[in-house]
């Protein structure tokens, strides 16, 4: 429930669901999450308010999200991304299946989930959602062994999990946004834990060879909002991308920026006064 400006970061996840076509969302939770799923529970009362004030952009919205149909199961001890993924299992049943990872928001013209799903159209298969890291960020990421297929789409002959700069096959990273065949959860189920216990996706994923595995670059800006950088750059930019809060926010922040250039600037003291030319 971590606040973007002023919207809870899942519901950026939700509505690209909703916008993506997705007509039914299970939401895999933990311990005390019970406020996302009063969230998203229907409110009569806030959209008869809405109504009244006449703000029917934020009544569309509302009315949106209430008209999807969203499922909540719980992972009951934290056993890693594989494991939440394998709790989705009698939801999911034998069809392909979308996982967008709640830490990664992403910003884009065309939902970052529609166009995986355009690209499964054309090539079925499991698709990795990838861009470009830096070299020195690699050891942070799933990185991808690419073998070209078309622009910007390649089959992942293999991925490697975290790798360090001299292991890594490439720099293109899994960012957190997967279509999966449903082959996933019989390999899953008997994938042996890892490190502290974990379930780790990415060593399923590299034993899925029923259809290919592809890496799709998409197009958009991802933030990492697990990442304190990630998440300030978040809250700024999507504030200045709103009308409302635009203007003065950037006054603001010229200002405050302003001052801080002034404070780092080093005093000129009279010892050290710059030659004056004749």
């Amino acid at each position: 429930m971590l606040p973007i400006v002023d919207k809870p970061a899942i519901q950026f996840i939700v509505e690209e669901a909703i916008q993506s076509g997705i007509e039914e969302i299970l939401i895999i939770t933990g311990r005390n999450k019970r406020a996302i799923e009063d969230h998203f529970d229907r409110a009569v009362e806030l959209e008869l308010t809405l109504k009244a004030q006449g703000k029917y952009d934020l009544l569309g919205l509302v009315e949106e999200l209430s008209e999807v149909t969203i499922h909540y199961v719980r992972q009951k001890e934290a056993k890693g991304l594989g494991h939440a993924v394998l709790c989705a299992r009698q939801f999911v049943g034998n069809e392909p299946f979308a996982v967008l990872l709640g830490d990664d928001i992403i910003d884009a013209a065309v939902p970052c989930l529609r166009q995986l799903m355009d690209v499964y159209q054309d090539c079925p298969g499991t698709i990795l959602g990838v861009q470009e890291v830096p070299r020195t960020a690699v050891s942070s990421y799933g990185i991808v062994r690419p073998q070209p297929v078309k622009e910007n789409l390649w089959e992942a002959v293999d991925l490697v999990e975290k790798p360090s700069m001299e292991e890594a096959p490439s720099q293109l990273a899994v960012l957190g946004r997967y279509i999966i065949e449903p082959e996933i959860f019989a390999i899953l189920e008997n994938t042996t834990p890892g490190r502290g216990g974990e379930i780790q996706l990415t060593d399923a994923l590299r034993r899925l060879r029923e259809k290919p595995v592809y890496a799709f670059n998409f197009q958009g800006r991802r933030y990492d909002i697990g990442d304190k950088q990630g998440y300030l750059e978040a809250t700024i930019e999507y504030a200045l991308k709103r009308p409302d809060l635009r203007e003065r926010f950037l006054k603001y922040l010229i200002k405050q920026t302003g001052s801080l250039v002034t404070e780092e600037e080093p005093a000129t003291t009279a010892e050290h006064q710059p030659e004056k030319k004749a």
